[in-house]
């Protein structure tokens, strides 16, 4: 399956830019600010925006991370047992604005478990959605108020997001989705 590349390193950092001066503008400084990335390569974006932050504020922003793992509506049709990871947000929620960040938003149900494992950990003021590729396609009513990219990719398309600290590469990568019948 032969991948073409939409966006290289030099690009992925200019969506950061793009991402962290909307969440700057939108709520007029980072003051009361925190982020939350979704394990895998959610919480490498948080950590990309915090330091992104820190250079234009010049003021730290806390960051934590969630796995939802537990918390999906798809856990029973996993075939495999599921690798269950730590989440961790090591700072009070209550009354903080919360940048939830993620590498890609497609059918929202990866969020929706977010928002509710983030609600166990208190109630902040307000939670924000942090993307790096917007694919357009959603099961649920869910939408990013911060976007790195938009990619109106087909059903049949797989996005994927790779950053050098979890795949040793990086990038933003479009494929077709593999046929079952042309794999056997």
């Amino acid at each position: 399956m032969r991948e073409h590349r939409l966006a290289d390193a030099t690009e992925i950092g200019r969506m950061i830019t793009r991402i962290a001066t909307q969440i700057i503008e939108h709520n007029k400084g980072v003051e009361d600010l925190a982020l939350v990335g979704i394990v895998r390569r959610g919480d490498v974006l948080a950590r990309r925006l915090a330091a992104e932050l820190k250079r234009l504020e010049g003021h730290e922003v806390p960051v934590g991370v969630i796995d939802i793992t537990l918390y999906r509506d798809d856990l029973q049709l996993a075939a495999e047992m599921p690798m269950v990871q730590t989440s961790s947000i090591p700072f009070d929620i209550s009354d903080k604005i919360i940048v939830l960040a993620d590498d890609v938003l497609f059918t929202g149900r990866t969020v929706r478990a977010a928002l509710t494992e983030i609600l166990d950990f208190g109630r902040p003021r307000m939670i924000q959605l942090a993307v790096l590729v917007d694919r357009i396609h959603r099961e649920l009513p869910i939408g990013a108020d911060f976007i790195g990219r938009k990619i109106p990719a087909a059903r049949d398309e797989i996005i994927d997001v790779y950053f050098q600290e979890t795949d040793g590469k990086e990038g933003v990568f479009i494929k077709k989705r593999a046929n079952e019948e042309t794999e056997k």
